[in-house]
């Protein structure tokens, strides 16, 4: 999947109602199928967490990213398992990459995240007043 064709579920969610407000239509749910279908798997998922906490803005405004060196000790896999997990990350449009020498360096994608959370998140009723 090129870069091109990667959902872009951050974007969508802002403009798009909740999974409660709603019916999903087909295409819609195609889309977020493959995104948790990435996120579904607990190599992945830890994988996600570990470039996402890492992806914290530094006071000069860059974004936070992490060396593949550094994700690859955290598991008990081979390097082409490990990159096959983050190519299959890359392709549901959770995480871009850069290559700098013989290193990729990782970083979640702006508002991915929230807008997961955003379509997830239900409408809670007013409390009460007593």
């Amino acid at each position: 999947m090129s870069k091109q064709e990667r959902a872009v579920v951050g974007q969508e969610a802002a403009c798009c109602p909740g999974l409660s407000a709603v019916p999903l239509d087909e295409d819609r749910a195609a889309d977020l199928a493959k995104v948790f279908k990435a996120l579904g798997d607990p190599v992945r998922l830890r994988l996600m967490s570990m470039i996402a906490s890492s992806g914290e803005r530094g006071e000069d405004g860059q974004r936070g990213e992490i060396c593949v060196c550094e994700l690859t000790p955290a598991f008990d896999l081979s390097q082409p398992t490990i990159s096959h997990h983050l190519k299959l990350l890359r392709q549901a449009g959770l995480v871009d990459c850069e290559r700098r020498g013989t290193w990729v360096y990782y970083w979640a994608l702006p508002g991915v995240l929230d807008g997961l959370a955003a379509f997830l998140a239900t409408a809670r009723p007013a409390a009460a007043t007593a």
